[in-house]
């Protein structure tokens, strides 16, 4: 490996480390991220009576929940302070998309939140319907866009 080394996450001999964040400045950073479950259309006429409640606003809240820990999940995530995270699960006709965004003011930004958030939130929601359906596919797990820090903006192009 030479001197110089392109991946931030790897020190000179190729092992795995947390990055130091210490230098950047803190600036306000955004990322959004979704999601889709994909459900038979009975399944999601009756997402607000599963037998074990309501799976929107389970979902919604173990997408929350999924941003605060996303340090203790991803190894090399940084722990930060969130300011705001907010969930959407919007049904369509064969399924639901979830969507997430998160705010930070930080050295590091929130991308792996936004996309723990929807990932978390995805899998409460297959457990509130596994009872009724068990073939539902989490699927398109992704990045939409992010602003802030270094290496600036980003928008998924549709």
């Amino acid at each position: 490996m030479t001197s110089h080394n392109p991946f931030s996450h790897l020190d000179k001999s190729g092992r795995a480390k947390m990055v130091d964040v210490s230098e950047k400045p803190v600036t306000r950073r955004v990322a959004e991220a979704s999601c889709r479950v994909i459900l038979k259309p009975e399944t999601v006429r009756a997402l607000g009576e599963m037998p074990k409640g309501d799976a929107i606003t389970v979902a919604r809240l173990a997408g929350v929940q999924g941003a605060k820990r996303t340090a203790e999940l991803i190894p090399l995530a940084h722990p930060l302070g969130l300011e705001q995270v907010e969930m959407e699960v919007i049904p369509e006709d064969c399924g639901v998309e979830i969507r997430s965004k998160v705010v930070v003011t930080a050295r590091t930004g929130a991308e792996m939140e936004a996309l723990v958030a929807c990932s978390t939130a995805a899998l409460a929601l297959y457990d509130m319907v596994k009872g009724v359906e068990r073939q539902a596919v989490i699927t398109d797990l992704r990045l939409e866009q992010k602003s802030g820090g270094r290496s600036g903006d980003f928008r998924r192009q549709r």
